[in-house]
């Protein structure tokens, strides 16, 4: 993390970055950072903590592609035109990823414990923002936007991919259906990524973006070119909001890339 709270990858060669909740202007819940324009936060202050977070990753913010997330596994190829303010409605229904092989065409994903994915093929000039959180990784997103970029001319083992701050296996506790529906997506190989609850009979502790980087394995992404970042948002909730620590009264955290 560099001195204004934004978190970048090595792996990624091109401009990108997630989010903290540090270095904006925004006050009370909604200390400082807060990125999202549906909370209540005033917009002004919203304004500012987009200039400051795209200064920050050297990328224009008055438009970017961003829309409503659903926790399904819509992609959707972003096109010059797509882009629009904070402020400003959506064209789109809901969609959970985006990729698009046009410069300066910043894509934007939205999270508060859920695992922002950041990807790039720098030889095929795609880049992807995906939004993964559990029912989203368990339908598959994962394979929905390598797919996406690899209708845009990219190729898996060429793709490298960083997954960013989200709830970890230390504080992600779900019942049965969540271990269940993991072992689904990955056809069994997942017994590593999660295990019982001992403090709560009949609940378990998953590693989510370890199902993420796991999934992207399976899915041709070199091991090597995969970049997990290992922070959880709900143990630092002095960096960044979380929902499940939070509910409602938070901001939000937003993931950003582009060529």
């Amino acid at each position: 993390m560099d001195s204004t709270g934004i978190i970048r990858s090595k792996i990624l060669t091109c401009r990108h970055g997630f989010s903290t909740r540090l270095g904006g202007v925004s006050e009370g819940i909604f200390a400082s950072l807060n990125l999202s324009g549906t909370r209540g936060d005033d917009m002004e202050n919203v304004r500012e903590n987009w200039r400051r977070f795209g200064a920050a990753a050297g990328i224009g913010t008055e438009r970017t592609v961003h829309g409503r997330q659903v926790h399904g596994v819509s992609v959707r190829v972003a096109r010059r035109g797509d882009e629009h303010a904070i402020d400003e409605p959506a064209a789109w229904g809901g969609a959970d990823g985006y990729v698009t092989d046009e410069p300066d065409l910043p894509l934007v994903v939205f999270t508060a414990d859920c695992t922002p994915l950041l990807m790039q093929d720098p030889d095929a000039g795609v880049v992807a923002a995906v939004h993964c959180g559990w029912r989203s990784t368990a339908a598959d997103i994962e394979k929905e936007a390598v797919r996406a970029m690899e209708r845009l001319g990219a190729r898996a083992e060429n793709i490298r991919a960083a997954i960013g701050p989200g709830i970890r296996r230390c504080c992600f506790q779900t019942g049965p259906e969540v271990v269940r529906a993991m072992s689904g997506l990955l056809g069994g190989q997942d017994r590593d990524l999660w295990g019982p609850d001992g403090r709560a009979p009949g609940k378990y502790l998953v590693d989510l973006p370890g199902v993420v980087k796991r999934r992207l394995e399976q899915l041709g992404l070199r091991e090597e070119n995969i970049d997990e970042l290992g922070i959880c948002t709900m143990c630092r909730q002095d960096l960044f909001w979380s929902h499940r620590a939070m509910g409602a009264a938070r901001g939000s955290q937003a993931n950003i890339i582009a060529l």
